[in-house]
Parts: C-alpha cells; sequence; structure tokens
C-alpha cells in the first residue's frame, strides 16, 4: 500500500511540475529579445525556380467599393500614416510599406488592471507585422517597403455602416498602378487584402504576389515535456493538415513547399495572425530568419498584365483572438490553432461541454463549477472503488499496524501475511490509486481549456474573482483548496511508514503555495472537485461502517 501511495504521489508531482513549467512559461518575465531595424531584403523567394510558373491567377469578385472614398488619382497625396477604427479595430498603416504594422482589438484590453486596448501587431518589443507585396520580372513592382500614397488618413466605420474599404496607391513611372484596398467587415476579424493592377506601360508586366508574417520571439518556447502554450509559426494544407513551423525548425532550414488551400499563422496564447488565400490556388509556403526576426509568408503564382489591361491580386488576413466559432468559419483547420497539446482529444469535448453550460448560465465560473460535477458524475463509480478500497485499508490499519510490528525486520514474510490479509478480507490495494489516476488526463486536458480558451480571458466570476484566467489576487480559493485537501488527507488511511505519512501531511501546504500562482479557474476546479470527493467519500465511509456494525450485530 505504502508503495501504491508513493507512485501516486510522484505522478501528481508530476502532474504539478508540468502546469508550473507551463504556468512560468506563459506568465514568468519574458527574455528580452532585441529587434533589429527592418531592412530591405529579398521579400519573398526569388522569382526563377520556386514560384508556381502559372501565368494565370484565379479571379474573384470585386469588393463593392464605397462610394466617394477612392476619388481621382490625384486625390492620392502623401502622409506618413492611415488610421483605421472599426467596432473591433483600430489600424495602424503607415505608407512607408503599405503594410498593417499596428493593429489594436477593441474587445480585448491588456489585463483586468490595464485597460488600454490589447496590440497583437506592432512595429516593437516584441516584433509582430503582417506584410504584403508584390515581385516583378524585369520590371518595378511595390514590395513591402515601397513608398503608397493614400486618399485620407482617417477611416472609422460608422454606425449603420456593415463595409468599409481603405485604398491605398502606388505607381511605376513606367505606367504600372497598384491600388491596395483594406476591406473591413463589420463584426469580423477578417481583413480582405485586394491589390488592383492597372498597367498603363507598353509592354506586359509580369509579377506574383507575396503575403507573410513577421515577428521577433516572445518567450523561450517548449517547457517541460513541451508543456508551453506555443508561440511560433504554423502551417496548415488538406494532407498534412496542422503542422507546428517552429523559430528553431526556422532557424534549422527555410521552408520551401507548395500548398493548395492551406493558410499560414503565427500564434501566441489566446491570438493569432493568419494569411488565408483564395480556394484553389497553388501557392508557395515560405520561411526565413532575418537578423534574429522569422518570417513565414506565401507566394502566389505568376500573372502577367497585358499593356493597357488590368489584374488582380487577393488575400485574406485574420488578425484577433483564438476564438474557435469565428475561426472554424473563416477556414478549414483554423480552429486548431487553440493547441490544447497532446490531450486534445479530450480537452476538445470539455470545452464544448464547457461553452454549452455558459450558454444556459452565462457565467464562465458557474460553468466551471456545473463542468466539475458533471465530471464527478462520470467518474462516479471509479470513484466509488476507490473510496471503498479506502475506507477498507482504513479498517484495516490496526491490523497492518500489528503485522509491522510483528514482522518489522522481515520486510518479504510481512508483505507475505499482507497479502493474505488482503485477499482474507476482498481488499484491494491497488483500488484506491488507479481510479485517481486513470482521471489525471482528464484534469490536465481540463487545465489546457482553462489556459487556452480565450474565452476565459478576463471572464469574472462572483465577487473578487474579476479574471478566471489569473491567480486569485486574495488566494482565498488557493487557502480552501489547501483545506480542502487536508480533509481528504484526514477520511484516508495513513501511510504506516512515518516517512511517508510526513510527506503526505505536508501535500496539503505544499499544493496551497503552488495554487497561488495558478488560474482562479483552475483552482476553482480543483476546490469543487475536492469538495464533490469529500463529500462522496464521506457518504461512502459511514455507509460502509453502518454495513460493519449491521453484520458485528
Amino acid at each position: 500500500m505504502d508503495n501504491q501511495r508513493l507512485f501516486l504521489l510522484v505522478a501528481l508531482a508530476l502532474v504539478m511540475l508540468l502546469i508550473w513549467t507551463t504556468w512560468q512559461q506563459d506568465y514568468g518575465p519574458a527574455p528580452a529579445t532585441q529587434t533589429a531595424a527592418e531592412t530591405p531584403v529579398e521579400s519573398a523567394p526569388p522569382a526563377t525556380g520556386t514560384a508556381p510558373t502559372t501565368d494565370t491567377t484565379p479571379q474573384a469578385a470585386a469588393p463593392e467599393r464605397e462610394p466617394g472614398r477612392d476619388g481621382d488619382a490625384s486625390a492620392f497625396t502623401d502622409a506618413d500614416v492611415v488610421h483605421v477604427q472599426t467596432d473591433l479595430f483600430e489600424i495602424a498603416i503607415p505608407l512607408q510599406g503599405g503594410n498593417i504594422r499596428g493593429a489594436r482589438l477593441r474587445q480585448y484590453t491588456v489585463s483586468e488592471d490595464d485597460p488600454a486596448l490589447f496590440r497583437l501587431l506592432r512595429p516593437a518589443d516584441p516584433l509582430f507585422v503582417a506584410q504584403s507585396g508584390m515581385v516583378a520580372d524585369g520590371g518595378a513592382a511595390p514590395d513591402h517597403n515601397a513608398r503608397w500614397q493614400a486618399a485620407a488618413e482617417q477611416y472609422t466605420l460608422d454606425a449603420g455602416q456593415d463595409v468599409l474599404e481603405v485604398p491605398i496607391r502606388w505607381q511605376s513611372p513606367d505606367g504600372v498602378t497598384v491600388t491596395r484596398r483594406y476591406v473591413f467587415e463589420r463584426d469580423s476579424y477578417v481583413v480582405r487584402v485586394v491589390q488592383e493592377v492597372e498597367n498603363a506601360s507598353a509592354s506586359d508586366w509580369r509579377a506574383y504576389q507575396y503575403s507573410q508574417l513577421r515577428r521577433t520571439p516572445q518567450t523561450e518556447g517548449p517547457g517541460f515535456l513541451g508543456a508551453a502554450s506555443y508561440t511560433g509559426g504554423v502551417i496548415y494544407s488538406p494532407s498534412e493538415k496542422y503542422e507546428k513551423v517552429s523559430f528553431g525548425d526556422m532557424e534549422d532550414e527555410n521552408l520551401s513547399r507548395d500548398i493548395t488551400d492551406g493558410w499560414l499563422a503565427m500564434i501566441q496564447h489566446y491570438f493569432l495572425a493568419a494569411w488565408v488565400p483564395p480556394r484553389e490556388e497553388n501557392l508557395r509556403y515560405y520561411s526565413r530568419v532575418d537578423d534574429g526576426e522569422y518570417v513565414l509568408g506565401q507566394s502566389s503564382p505568376w500573372q502577367t498584365v497585358a499593356a493597357g489591361e488590368t489584374g488582380r491580386f487577393e488575400n485574406r488576413l485574420f488578425v484577433g483572438p483564438k476564438e474557435q466559432d469565428r475561426l472554424a468559419k473563416v477556414a478549414p483547420g483554423l480552429d486548431l490553432t487553440v493547441d490544447y497539446g497532446w490531450l486534445t482529444i479530450i480537452s476538445k469535448p470539455l470545452f464544448i461541454a464547457l461553452s454549452w453550460i455558459h450558454d444556459v448560465v452565462g457565467n464562465w465560473g458557474w460553468s466551471i463549477i456545473l463542468l466539475t460535477l458533471g465530471i464527478k458524475l462520470v467518474f462516479y463509480k471509479l470513484s466509488e472503488t476507490s473510496y471503498r478500497s479506502m475506507a477498507r485499508m482504513r479498517k484495516l490499519q490496526p491490523e497492518m499496524q500489528k503485522l509491522r510490528e510483528r514482522y518489522g525486520d522481515d520486510k518479504q514474510q510481512m508483505n507475505q501475511e499482507l497479502m493474505q490479509l488482503y485477499k482474507k478480507e476482498k481488499v484491494n490495494p491497488l483500488g484506491g490509486c488507479l481510479p485517481i489516476l486513470i482521471q489525471i488526463p482528464v484534469f490536465i486536458a481540463l487545465y489546457w481549456v482553462l489556459l487556452e480558451s480565450v474565452e476565459l480571458r478576463q471572464a469574472p466570476w462572483i465577487l473578487w474573482i474579476k479574471d478566471l484566467s489569473v491567480r486569485d489576487p486574495y488566494f482565498v480559493l488557493p487557502l480552501l483548496m489547501g483545506a480542502t485537501m487536508f480533509l481528504q488527507q484526514k477520511l484516508n488511511p495513513a501511510p504506516m511508514d512515518p516517512i511517508q505519512q510526513k510527506i503526505m501531511m505536508g501535500l496539503p501546504f505544499i499544493f496551497t503555495v503552488f495554487f497561488m500562482f495558478f488560474p482562479a479557474g483552475l483552482v476553482l476546479y480543483w476546490v469543487t472537485n475536492n469538495s464533490l470527493s469529500i463529500l462522496q467519500q464521506w457518504i461512502i465511509t459511514r455507509r460502509i461502517e453502518a454495513g460493519d456494525k449491521k453484520a458485528d450485530a
């Protein structure tokens, strides 16, 4: 029995170490990163032999243009930055490059204590920007360092307006004009990026488009057993499905792969940015490291725009939270960026159940409590077996202590006598441990759900719990957890080994210290689970004792 207890103790310690390492990776001090100044490096894979050599690109319907926004070509003037505000975004588009280098999410703040809007895309600390450009075959084309002109410096999605279009323009000396349109829609984190080419030159113009994400690392990477909230690149293809392209992978070798109906993303805790190209278009996916900056991108097929004709390139950029319902509607597999780790098969149903409960009760804290109750009901029989075994072991403790005193110097003989006692009393010494071990994967899976689901970020419960994704500010829940764990220790049979007795009695204190730094939602689950376990164990123990009294009578 003592050995089984020790085994269970080691298993629980590993779980705690895993969670502690993950928490430190996510919320501990981030290492300082140096952001190199961006230089006019080659924007995408070289034209020769790396991008598909198709001369045509699938054409999509042009977006509806907002009346009066474009104006004449002369209306496009120099500016420094174009500012865009929608119901979900505050966007900054510097005209040196013409790309989104700043994106604040209006539905999310930095923290409960910091009301500033959360900034996902930023030019530094750490660098995280979305870029798009073109590479021409022998002619001029606007890359991600080109200078653009804008029709206005401020755009706002007004009340009653569902679509906002922001045009910027680039012109070459030989008559090629590229108009890039950022199309924003109400209640959407997807930005359509449409580039229209007007070839007023005397010769054909041949080019391809590239779209890429550029960033510097924010964390050191995976922690114990790889259990850290992943920050890095991701690509998706119908054949390979979801595939991580970590910063280390980018350093080891450059990615170069042709993918149709895929997408790419840079993800981090709770948020991501992703390029989602048009369907049925074959693109070259690539990666590169430029002076400590990691680039993950895609380049389109070649397209030729004849003299006097027009051409068109299009892509979609998702910049926002990992809200699974939204992600699933944008592209197949994009919801997989909510990374539940190696227990996704358990975590996903738990999140679905938690979301369903939340739709009914409207509070994530009460949803966690009700979900915990549901999990306890699912494992009721296993728990009952465990508690019955513990109750019988507790009843046998006087006899076991006598055997220990009698055969203390003869371990082999004592073990034989113990096995005979177990057989006589029909007690399985593993019965109290194995059911608990079986439930540990569910606990870890629920931990990932509570840690990775942006829906719980800054979600309040009651009174002082204003954010279930961060620690309890007054440590009330961790102290309650320690108290419930201490009560459980009193209900369980104590180990015969004095050293193990001291270790087991110290566990509530150790776990309390650990849980002081864990998300309040996870501690709430543990407190609820312990409280229900105490109630169930107390009822089962009383039933066994009452049955024994009847048998003796």
